[in-house]
């Protein structure tokens, strides 16, 4: 009996140690800890770990509710013999260029011919209204669009504006509603976000491509570049796309497709919708965009005309010409001046002082806000109507007469202009300075864009009309200082400043 007893304590305390191991053996596996009777220092809580959903947007309910708002257009054009209109071999070859086409019919008779090309559109009211591009319909004689469903509908013209590429056009006899897509707000649209380009590439109708938003504000320089702020994308376009819809993921246009970089791939840009919103209405009224008109040059502000100039801050327009007998000179700005403010709204850059500009019709008087020679003074402008003008390319020049080096500093020679050299370079008699002859390729001169021809009329704000004040004023400015030209380049017909780090 006690054997027994003896044997059942040896068992349970067996299973008892047997227990604790087990234990211990379990928490180690599982990495748990064991209370300690020591107290420990309090640790502070592990961060929160953030993770991006590995989600991506459900393109194809997007494409289900935006492709129904596009339509294909048809434009129909008669071309006289020698004309200039561009097809498919008259593309321009610039990096950057409008996309139309693709471009079919004959076009090697003597006579007037007829050609036919596709673009894209988008439906912007329930009664059969269409946003779409100027140059798509600017030289068509008839025009046709196509839904989603095949039904074919003659359009007219309701108004365009060369200025901006957008055009308006309407279906003329409507049998039905039509689904208008809703316009958004392109100015919160961001780098990086997804976006879906809509339309008729190719002739091949209502093709869908999605990418990002690449950049913003992007000028080009193939239209008026006072009215360019495209939306970069490389949601893929090409030919035919002109006029389709950029959309984000709720179905909103940010854009409306414009150009393509002939030298790169799946590099496009696009007309913000905010632009168009903002003439849309003159547009439906009046078939044309009336705009109000300064009548200066300007550009925005960067590090180097910020301490060339002493300015506390990089925002504001400079004024870099005032054409004379215009509402700006008429009103007494100067070149130089900085405006920083128009009617009590703040001017950030140029893209603000143009679009209310822009936006105030002719014979109205804006106040601006203007920065000049370190003081703070009120201009009145009575605003202008603005023109479409063109200006022709000048002759091309050749150096002549003797010139004069300047240091090395700034890297070009100089000559006073005498009454052959204003003849050579075409200079107008009430033209003071003196013209560049020479321009060293690597340089402060170069760097800053300058030219052979150019004329320095201005240094650092002061009057020039000899080599030798050009070479006082140069020695004034100590090493890694800027320099500051007021330069008239006169095939072209305009004024600018240019800046130079003299780093010698």
């Amino acid at each position: 009996m006690k054997q027994n007893q003896k044997i059942g304590a040896f068992s349970l305390a067996a299973i008892v140690v047997a227990a604790v191991l087990f234990g211990m053996v379990l928490s180690g596996g599982l990495n748990l800890t064991t209370r300690a009777a020591a107290s420990r220092v309090p640790q502070a809580p592990a961060p929160a770990v953030h993770k991006t959903p590995q989600t991506f947007p459900d393109f194809a309910d997007l494409a289900q509710r935006v492709v129904p708002s596009v339509v294909s257009v048809f434009a129909k054009d008669v071309i006289k013999p020698g004309s200039q209109q561009a097809g498919p071999q008259g593309m321009p070859q610039d990096p950057f260029h409008f996309f139309f086409g693709p471009f079919f019919g004959p076009n090697q008779q003597r006579g007037p011919i007829v050609q036919r090309s596709a673009g894209s559109g988008f439906f912007i009211s329930p009664d059969g209204e269409i946003l779409t591009n100027n140059h798509v319909v600017a030289n068509a004689t008839e025009l046709e669009i196509e839904t989603t469903k095949g039904d074919r509908y003659s359009v007219k013209v309701v108004g365009r504006d060369p200025a901006t590429d957008i055009a308006v056009i309407r279906i003329k006899k409507p049998d039905r509603t039509f689904p208008a897509l809703k316009l958004g707000d392109s100015d919160a649209a961001r780098q990086g976000e997804w976006v879906m380009a809509v339309g008729n590439p190719l002739n091949m109708p209502h093709t869908v491509t999605v990418g990002v938003v690449s950049a913003k504000g992007r000028v080009l320089g193939i239209s008026d570049t006072s009215f360019e702020n495209f939306i970069q994308t490389d949601a893929a376009i090409n030919p035919g796309n002109s006029g389709g819809p950029l959309v984000n993921l709720r179905g909103e246009v940010i854009g409306i497709n414009t150009a393509i970089s002939a030298q790169g791939q799946n590099i496009g840009f696009a007309v913000p919708i905010n632009t168009a919103k903002l003439i849309l209405p003159q547009l439906e009224k009046n078939g044309k965009v009336v705009r109000g008109y300064l009548g200066v040059t300007i550009r925005n502000i960067n590090d180097e005309i910020q301490k060339a100039f002493g300015l506390h801050s990089r925002e504001g327009a400079l004024v870099e010409e005032v054409l004379p007998g215009h509402a700006a000179d008429k009103a007494g700005l100067k070149h130089g001046d900085v405006i920083v403010g128009i009617n009590g709204h703040p001017v950030t850059n140029t893209r603000v002082l143009i679009d209310r500009v822009s936006a105030t019709p002719p014979g109205k008087t804006v106040r601006l806000k203007v920065l000049r020679n370190g003081k703070t003074l009120d201009i009145r402008v009575k605003l202008e109507e603005r023109k479409i003008d063109e200006k022709g390319a000048g002759n091309e020049t050749r150096q002549s007469g003797t010139p004069e080096s300047v240091s090395e500093r700034v890297g070009i020679s100089v000559s006073p202009l005498t009454p052959d050299v204003r003849q050579f370079y075409g200079i107008d008699n009430n033209v003071k300075g003196v013209v560049i002859t020479k321009v060293n390729p690597v340089s402060p001169a170069a760097d800053a864009g300058l030219a052979q021809g150019d004329v320095i009329t201005e240094v650092d704000g002061r009057s020039i009309d000899s080599v030798n004040q050009l070479k006082r004023e140069v020695a004034k400015v100590k090493k890694g200082g800027y320099l500051r030209l007021y330069v008239l380049r006169p095939k072209a017909g305009r004024s600018f400043f240019a800046i130079l780090k003299l780093v010698k």
